[in-house]
């Protein structure tokens, strides 16, 4: 059976503020800068999601992309979508909202909703043009 990949790519608009309670004030600013700002700031993410698996015989897919969809709607609109990261997504009242720690969250919201979650094999998440994550569960 051959394998292939499905890419679904989706964009959200959130903020947020890089902001460590394990750091000092101090130690926050210089670590994180403008983007310790107290009021946060915003990005519009792109998000791709992979799949990887057989084709199977019978429907000539890995997954249906329709599935896949309503898996990231799921995982990844509802929550993230035009929120706070930091007020709004519980997640991240123990975790930094890094670019890092938000393809993580993704991650691990679509291993939770998927039907087959052996599937997900990748999440690239793009918080600017030049500033892009990627991570596969490792």
């Amino acid at each position: 059976m051959p394998l292939a990949n499905i890419t679904r790519v989706e964009k959200f608009s959130s903020c947020h503020r890089l902001h460590s309670n394990n750091l000092s004030n101090e130690e926050n600013l210089k670590i994180f800068g403008k983007c310790n700002n107290k009021n946060g700031h915003g990005h519009n993410y792109k998000v791709e999601v992979t799949v990887k698996g057989l084709i199977d015989e019978k429907t000539g897919m890995v997954m249906n992309v329709a599935d896949l969809k309503k898996y990231i709607d799921i995982a990844v609109m509802e929550p993230l979508d035009h929120k706070n990261l930091d007020l709004d997504v519980p997640y991240f009242k123990n975790h930094v909202s890094t670019t890092e720690n938000v393809a993580i969250f993704i991650w691990q919201s679509l291993k939770d909703v998927m039907h087959n979650p052996n599937l997900l094999y990748k999440v690239k998440l793009f918080e600017t043009d030049k500033n892009i994550v990627v991570y596969k569960g490792e």
